[in-house]
């Protein structure tokens, strides 16, 4: 029988984007050696995402002003896999395996009130061994705040809160998988099952180890002391044989094998004892280390809450020595583009000058005219009058001097 296999993983921002890359295959070179390239085209959307998972993410949660601090480390979005074994999908067939995930995708839209609209992406992917769907959402839990508003608010641990849900999930899961027709088996709980491993002390009961341990201190192993056969001869001076052999022989020969089978009663005995002392140590030293393993979480907390303040204060101060340095630069830049906005303007004076100076030349000692005075002045200076123009013929002599350098 196959199963109906449901699995939950919670990402942050960093591991849905790894989860995006994979599911929409980004990768040029995929990781999983499973994924055949020339069956992609096969994949298929139930929903699918316009934009990458954290830009629906942000989208969503501003459309439907979703509460709740997010940090960025913060669980954003859960990612299901929906799937069974190969057999199952073989003898269903393609159209029904499209309503096996449909039917999953309608689950999760109504698994404690979801709603469509906060499902990010769910992708069924063909190109696997075997067909599976991946099914993105954001955990939103329908609340109130403070003044008693409703409001819908991101919060995986409050969404998957009590031990439980995660079997509530495969329970219902299991239930409305099995109502629409899809003959699927769901794991055998372990409160239906035979338990496989007793405490000490359930043990110490099952092999009335008390009494056990008070048996092997009252067990004696000598051989109880019988008649010396010699002796009874001596008294029955040979007169009968049939006693020896029917009685005497008989009765010494069934008191060594009760000797031998107490001894080995013995042996077994020693042997629970010895296990349940074992068991007993080791059950010391599991809560040893448990205690141990308890103080080194909370020391590791307190490394971890030492590491976060440490962090913060160097953030703030990199913050302000980023701040101070930006502002430097700032007043430095703002500097220099009043400075050059002046020069500018002393330029943009000094052209009209130059051409009112040359107007007066040409009037003062009756020049033909302002084209031919500037022509006569270029010939005999060897310069160009126009500024621009012989800045770029030096920069075009800078440069053919940097290439000749360059070739040599």
């Amino acid at each position: 029988m196959s199963y109906a296999i449901i699995r939950n993983e919670k990402l942050t921002r960093a591991k849905a984007m790894g989860a995006y890359r994979h599911n929409e295959r980004k990768a040029k070179n995929h990781s999983n050696k499973n994924i055949d390239s020339s069956k992609t085209e096969l994949n298929y959307y139930i929903k699918k995402n316009e934009l990458s998972y954290i830009k629906e993410f942000d989208r969503i949660k501003e459309k439907y002003n979703l509460k709740g601090q997010i940090r960025s480390n913060s669980i954003i979005m859960c990612e299901m896999v929906f799937t069974s074994d190969q057999k199952f999908f073989d003898e269903i067939g393609y159209e029904e395996s499209k309503r096996y995930f449909q039917e999953s995708y309608n689950f999760i839209c109504n698994y404690k009130n979801l709603g469509e609209e906060n499902i990010i992406s769910a992708v069924v992917h063909m190109d696997e061994d075997t067909p599976h769907m991946h099914l993105l959402f954001i955990p939103v839990v329908h609340t109130k705040d403070k003044q008693g508003n409703k409001i819908d608010k991101i919060c995986s641990r409050d969404f998957w809160k009590g031990k439980n849900s995660y079997r509530d999930l495969q329970n219902a899961y299991f239930k409305h998988i099995s109502e629409k027709g899809f003959k699927l088996e769901r794991g055998e709980l372990v409160e239906i099952t035979n338990r496989e491993h007793f405490s000490i002390q359930e043990y110490k009961q099952i092999t009335n180890y008390e009494n056990t341990k008070q048996i092997l201190k009252d067990m004696k192993l000598e051989l109880p002391e019988t008649p010396d056969i010699k002796d009874i001869k001596k008294i029955m001076l040979n007169r009968d044989e049939k006693i020896e052999n029917e009685i005497i022989k008989p009765k010494d020969e069934l008191i060594q094998k009760l000797h031998q089978e107490n001894i080995s009663l013995h042996k077994e005995l020693s042997k629970q004892a010895n296990i349940i002392d074992k068991a007993e140590k080791f059950e010391t030293e599991r809560k040893s280390l448990t205690a141990d393993n308890i103080e080194l979480k909370a020391k590791c907390r307190k490394l971890e809450l030492d590491f976060k303040q440490k962090e913060k204060e160097i953030k703030n101060k990199y913050e302000d020595e980023t701040y101070k340095i930006d502002y430097q630069y700032q007043k430095i830049i703002n500097k220099l583009e009043k400075e050059n906005n002046y020069l500018k303007k002393v330029i943009d004076r000094f052209k009209i000058t130059v051409q009112k100076f040359i107007s007066w030349i040409c009037h003062k000692f009756s020049a033909p005219s302002e084209e031919d005075l500037i022509r006569d002045f270029e010939k005999e200076t060897y310069m160009d009058f126009d500024v621009k123009r012989q800045m770029d013929i030096k920069n075009s002599e800078i440069e053919k001097q940097e290439d000749e350098l360059e070739y040599y």
